[in-house]
């Protein structure tokens, strides 16, 4: 099985990663705070994920909505990078950091975690095409692998999202999870994500283990991980949570330190069993 990360033997597995929202930025129609505003709460984020037990993080511009499809601005691809500078300064270099910029902004993504020392990306898109909100979205991954090659960011990890979540797979219906996995797996992505249907909705736990038989690499749930739920995905590699450890479960609530606590319990319950 191919190590989740270089920092892997830091961590038991299922490894526990959670979401870090970044605040709308410049640019954006749901904009209100400057940068340096942006940067104080995602680092305060971030560091309530550390502190709290949780093995990693990844940042997402989720409040960048409505999102663009496939690439953005400049401005963006700055803004996250400060935010990921700024995290990894305070948290340390060991601390695994990801970077997911929506829509599908899978290269940039890239660009941002290789400058700042992040160790990994979250990328929508890179085998068999689907159809989101913003539109059809194309395979990538020849062109993300090109440009990881070109750029030396060989230390960053690709995970991909297979069967996305917000997403129509009508025209890869006759396309079995497994048929995804092997795509992934042949054109050398560095681990899987399975999501429910939508953000806060929890993945098919017999879906995740279809997926761990399938390939040799890893396996993440990126979705609808609650503490009641977490042991029905033990077989994971890696949890990715954002809904359930903010108040009330909402996504765009502030984090709980309740939950936070009670999700970092759950994960050391499963791993004991």
């Amino acid at each position: 099985m191919k190590p989740l990360l270089d920092t892997e033997n830091s961590f038991s597995l299922p490894a526990l990663f959670g979401m870090v929202h970044v605040k709308a930025l410049p640019g954006t129609p749901f904009n209100t705070l400057n940068i340096d505003k942006i940067v104080e709460i995602a680092v305060s984020e971030a560091e309530q994920f550390q502190i709290s037990g949780f093995d990693g993080i990844i940042l997402e511009n989720m409040h960048d909505r409505p999102y663009l499809k496939c690439e953005v601005g400049p401005e963006i691809v700055a803004g996250m990078t400060r935010v990921a500078c700024e995290i990894k300064r305070r948290l340390g270099a060991a601390y695994p950091v990801g970077i997911q910029i929506l829509a599908g902004a899978n290269i940039e993504a890239l660009a941002v975690a290789h400058i700042s020392g992040c160790e990994f990306i979250r990328a929508e898109g890179c085998v068999f095409g689907h159809v989101a909100d913003e539109g059809w979205i194309e395979a990538c991954a020849g062109k993300l692998l090109r440009e990881r090659s070109r750029i030396g960011a060989g230390r960053v990890r690709i995970w991909t999202d297979i069967q996305k979540k917000h997403s129509a797979h009508a025209v890869t219906s006759d396309i079995t999870l497994e048929d995804w996995v092997h795509g992934a797996e042949f054109f050398g992505i560095d681990g899987v994500i399975v999501t429910g249907s939508a953000t806060g909705k929890a993945a098919s736990k017999d879906e995740v283990k279809r997926a761990k038989k399938a390939g040799r690499i890893p396996v993440m749930v990126g979705s609808g991980i609650t503490p009641a739920n977490a042991r029905d995905f033990i077989s994971a590699d890696g949890w990715i949570v954002g809904s359930s450890i903010k108040y009330d479960g909402y996504w765009e609530n502030p984090l709980d330190p309740d939950r936070l606590k009670e999700m970092v319990a759950a994960r050391k319950d499963a791993v004991k069993k």
